[in-house]
């Protein structure tokens, strides 16, 4: 078997996935990064031991992401190449959305947003260090924790009307464009018996709010009217909805695609099969 491993070398995460000669995909894990060169050997280890593949199996690997700097020359004799990370991105979340151009936005540790035109390139438009590390950052002190899967669980019994001031809070008068139910500011109106179900909602709702705001400036900048989400947190149980207000709000399309976590690493994957044949 010829498989091509894409993987990605991430601030918390190693994201690894492969791909078959069709460009089908075999399988995807994802591992806690402790270090780099630790994460990178260990994703793979696993990989190969979980899908019963061999060393000789694998043709070539692509990695990226800001671990992939630490890393020099070919993996265990394997063929192997550094692919941008946003063009990784950008390669990714086009193929995961069927789409031929889109604004890319990657929620990783921050958030990336990039320009994807097929034929025509791919461009590092902004960043933001509001991301996935903000929302483990401020939990880990109004919460108690900082493990995204307690976070979620906690967040899921919150009430962010504990916690956010809304539009109707300061006024009677709607706008189209302002209903009177959603947020005027972030942990604007936060209650003296707020319980960490509600600290928990409030930080996901602002960290999503941010990127959803940002998100939208770039389309518009872009003149595109959609916008495909990735990462680990586009799959937050509140991302779906959040992401649905701002596409009636704004009438911006934002696509959440299945495997959207891993769309940088089989971003990477794609394109240096592209690239090389």
């Amino acid at each position: 078997m010829s498989v091509t491993l894409g993987i990605d070398l991430g601030g918390s995460t190693t994201k690894i996935v492969g791909l078959r000669p069709d460009g089908s995909i075999i399988a995807m894990h994802r591992v806690q990064a402790q270090d780099p060169i630790t994460s990178l050997y260990g994703a793979m280890g696993n990989f190969l031991f979980t899908n019963r593949l061999q060393l000789e199996d694998v043709s070539r690997i692509a990695l990226t992401g800001v671990g992939a700097s630490y890393v020099e020359g070919n993996i265990y004799n394997i063929p192997t190449e550094q692919v941008e990370e946003f063009t990784a991105v950008g390669v990714g979340g086009l193929a995961l959305s069927r789409q031929d151009r889109a604004v890319v936005v990657s929620m990783g540790t921050g958030t990336a947003f990039i320009w994807a035109e097929k034929g025509r390139g791919i461009q590092h438009l902004c960043g933001s260090g509001v991301g996935g590390g903000t929302l483990a950052g401020l939990c880990s002190r109004l919460c108690g924790t900082r493990k995204y899967d307690q976070i979620i669980k906690l967040s899921t019994s919150g009430d962010i009307n504990n916690i956010d001031l809304t539009v109707g809070d300061i006024t009677r008068n709607s706008h189209p464009s302002l209903p009177l139910d959603i947020t005027a500011a972030n942990f604007g109106s936060v209650s003296d018996g707020a319980s960490a179900g509600d600290f928990a909602a409030g930080v996901i709702n602002m960290v999503l709010q941010s990127i959803g705001t940002t998100a939208i400036m770039a389309c518009r900048a872009c003149g595109c009217g959609t916008a495909v989400l990735t990462g680990f947190m586009s799959k937050l149980p509140q991302a779906a909805e959040c992401f649905a207000l701002f596409n009636r709000l704004y009438g911006i399309q934002f696509i959440i695609p299945e495997n959207a976590a891993f769309a940088t690493s089989i971003g990477a994957a794609q394109y240096i099969e592209r690239v090389q044949g």
